[in-house]
């Protein structure tokens, strides 16, 4: 900024030279003199005044128009000389490698044709120095220059170097005897740097998420019974190099405590305490734990919304003994008006209709407020898969009664091309194409088509699917097929199929699902070898199957793809007979039900069984009978097990199996980020019951028995699965497989 302005002496009080009798601006090249004088607390015929001229000046530089402002008295002329403030004309960004110029630009907040100041560049610094800092790099720099062109224009460019990366180059706890730093350190967000952190910046210091650490630390103690657990400091320090910053957690942990009594206190009307009494987890003498505490708020909430009562206020008032070390809990339930939906507002979605949301709501315009039905609302709509952002909230409505849900979308791409590549033991290398449209002309309809290659086995198929047939919870689709699989290692024979199935599904309630579907296929057993096993050879040909099938589904799991809690339970059924070349009967069941012993410790418990019966004078022929192994029954190979014609060796399938499994999923120890952890598993069960006899036919149906571990990572590019199985109880005809890999992605 320039010099501060020379105000010119006054003159007598009441003497008409003190008069202003013109007003002269000098300096301005933009900024017409009229919009200058507007801003002058003098006029022309007032009187000359120093605090009025002291205040035009302010006023003058307050504008942030002008470089340099100076009012001066020229006789009864009152003379305003300006500098202005040169016009930005162009801003640029150099060495800026790692984060956009498109993001520094929208942060700075200067743009072309506005007027350059010192004060919006050094902000603007500011503000870049922060960006960087936030993404680790507390060693950038920025360096504004300024280019003077013609016209009082200027060129601004910022000269940034980065610097490298501010890591974490260590985590130490003061005043924890309970928990040691390593326990500690993976209960917290921010991790140490490390070489193999390269896919996740949690080991570079962002003070937020300090601040984050510093709760989940509180989380993890007064889960755990420690009740009075405070984090005294939480200090980084920075090294000499300024390369690493070292962090330190003063803590205080108390002592252990237990509940005491718990108790319901209830304002809400016609809900007596009794009532919600089976609501409440935590259990007098048990070890304290806010988790419990949080859990039981929620259920009661959760139960009184249910009752239509919107906006119940849950309050957990604590009573602490310190001598007894107990914490006493009265949940104290106060009553809210009952509320009614007066409308739901959809925004954001400018391609999906209205009504593809709308359908998911288990509420409707004119119902009572209910919480958990507006969870499971925003739970469907983000299963759509159709959003990138899904939040659901409510506001006050046109009345103290009424209340407006707001659904608030962002919408993400829905139709992809994607390349898949994986291997597995048993297919070895493999490879897919896909190309698929999930929300067809924003109706919510599915369409796809997929071509899948490996060694072993070629797959094409199409399928539509329609969600709500004729605006209807009944999803009503197709699919189309064409399979080709090489199966001489195992049995001496190829396969084609090729068909179709007309499906439909739909709710019977929340979690229980009904299907039925109608398949015609085409099986042919073909390239069969004239020294294979006779079975084998007198399969060979084409057969057509006409058939009938229906699922039955209980699904209540957390997470599809990596359970912690619930249960699966599945019905299918098919017959085949109505028309075509076979006749038979199909029944298979599935049931998994999941279980956290404790937190990342998981216990899986699953049986599945199938049996298949010819009817009419018919037997079951290859391509409709089960085969186990692999995948379906660690530790032996796929088709490892069951009858078998041991002159050949070929496994010829069966007509009824049952497979037990016990699984348990563990953390290694390692950082939580890499999503690697453990199994050991269990499994029991058996092929067995053939249409057949006769010379070097094995069938003994006896019991199957594997033990073993193994190692998951759900990497970045994909999932990766290895097992080691070791058979127990087996045949000697038996195909074991003690090790297995298998790891797929999709890009």
């Amino acid at each position: 900024m320039a010099s501060t302005s020379l105000l010119a002496p006054s003159a007598q009080a009441q003497q008409p030279s003190d008069t202003v009798t013109a007003i002269e601006v000098r300096g301005n090249q933009r900024i017409e003199q009229a919009t200058i004088e507007n801003y002058l607390s003098l006029r022309q015929g007032d009187r000359f005044d120093d605090r009025r001229l002291d205040d035009s000046l302010k006023t003058l530089f307050a504008t942030g128009l002008f470089d340099d402002v100076r009012i001066e008295r020229e006789g009864s002329v009152l003379v305003v000389t300006v500098v202005e403030n040169p016009i930005i004309n162009r801003v640029a960004f150099e060495g800026n490698d790692r984060i956009t110029t498109e993001v520094l630009t929208q942060e700075v907040q200067l743009q072309p044709r506005t007027v350059f100041t010192r004060a919006r560049v050094q902000a603007a610094v500011t503000r870049i120095l922060d960006i960087y800092r936030s993404s680790g790099r507390y060693g950038a720099t920025v360096e504004p220059k300024v280019i003077e062109l013609d016209q009082n224009r200027v060129d601004l460019v910022f000269e940034i170097k980065e610097g490298p990366l501010t890591g974490v180059g260590g985590i130490s706890f003061i005043g924890n005897e309970n928990f040691s730093d390593s326990a500690l350190r993976g209960v917290i967000q921010t991790k140490e740097s490390a070489w193999y952190r390269f896919f996740t910046t949690d080991d570079t210091y962002d003070p937020d998420r300090l601040a984050y650490d510093q709760e989940l630390l509180r989380r993890f103690y007064t889960s755990r019974g420690y009740a009075q657990f405070e984090v005294r400091s939480a200090v980084a320090e920075l090294s000499p190099d300024g390369s690493d910053f070292f962090i330190t957690f003063t803590v205080d942990e108390g002592e252990l405590f237990n509940f005491g009594d718990i108790t319901v206190t209830s304002n809400v009307r016609d809900v007596q305490p009794e009532e919600l009494q089976s609501l409440l987890v935590p259990v007098a003498g048990e070890t304290y734990s806010s988790e419990q505490i949080e859990k039981t708020v929620e259920a009661l909430t959760d139960r009184l919304s249910v009752l239509g009562y919107a906006f119940t206020r849950v309050n957990p008032v604590q009573q602490i003994d310190t001598e007894n070390k107990t914490v006493a809990v009265n949940f104290v339930v106060d009553e809210g008006p009952r509320v009614y939906v007066e409308r739901i507002d959809i925004r954001g979605n400018v391609r999906t209709l209205d009504r593809v949301i709308r359908r998911e709501f288990r509420l409707a315009e004119g119902d009572a407020f209910n919480a958990d039905l507006l969870r499971r609302s925003e739970q469907r709509i983000r299963a759509l898969g159709f959003f990138d952002r899904v939040e659901v909230g409510t506001q006050q409505g046109s009345a103290a009664d009424k209340v407006v849900i707001t659904v608030d979308v962002v919408e993400r791409s829905t139709g992809e091309l994607s390349f898949g590549a994986g291997y597995s033991t048993s297919d070895g290398v493999l490879g897919d194409i896909r190309l698929r449209e999930r929300n067809l002309l924003g109706r919510g309809q599915d369409i796809d088509a997929q071509f899948t290659f490996s060694g072993r086995r070629q797959d094409i198929g199409v399928g539509f699917t329609e969600p709500y047939f004729m605006d209807r919870d009944l999803a009503v689709g197709f699919d189309l097929f064409s399979r080709e699989t090489d199966y001489q290692d195992e049995s001496s024979f190829d396969e084609r199929n090729v068909g179709g199935t007309v499906r439909a599904n739909y709710p019977l309630t929340e979690n229980w699902r009904h299907g039925v579907r109608y398949t015609l296929r085409n099986d042919k057993i073909f390239d069969v070898p004239d020294d294979s096993s006779p079975y084998i050879r007198d399969e060979e040909g084409d057969r057509t199957s006409s058939i009938i099938g229906q699922t039955l589904a209980y699904d209540t799991r957390d997470d599809r793809f990596l359970p912690n809690a619930g249960t699966l339970l599945r019905l299918d059924q098919d017959i085949a007979g109505l028309g075509g070349d076979n006749q038979w009967i199909k029944h298979e069941v599935r049931s998994d039900w999941y279980y956290s012993i404790i937190p990342d410790v998981v216990v899986n418990l699953g049986v599945s069984a199938g049996y298949i019966v010819g009817f009419g004078g018919e037997e079951v022929h290859l391509s409709d009978r089960f085969f186990i192994g692999g995948a379906s029954f660690r530790g032996f190979e796929f088709a490892g097990i069951g009858p078998r014609d041991v002159d050949f060796g070929d496994a010829l399938g069966g007509n009824l199996y049952y497979v037990g499994t016990a699984e348990m999923r563990f953390p290694l120890g390692l950082p939580e980020e890499l999503q690697i952890f453990g199994r050991s598993f269990a499994q029991a069960g058996t092929l067995t019951d053939i249409d057949l006899s006769g010379p070097g036919l094995e069938d003994s149906g006896s019991l199957r028995a594997s033990a073993g571990v193994g190692l998951s990572w759900i990497s970045p590019l994909g999932p990766l699965a290895i097992d080691f199985a070791l058979p127990f109880a087996k045949e000697d005809y038996d195909e074991t497989e003690e090790f297995r890999i298998s790891f797929g992605t999709r890009f």
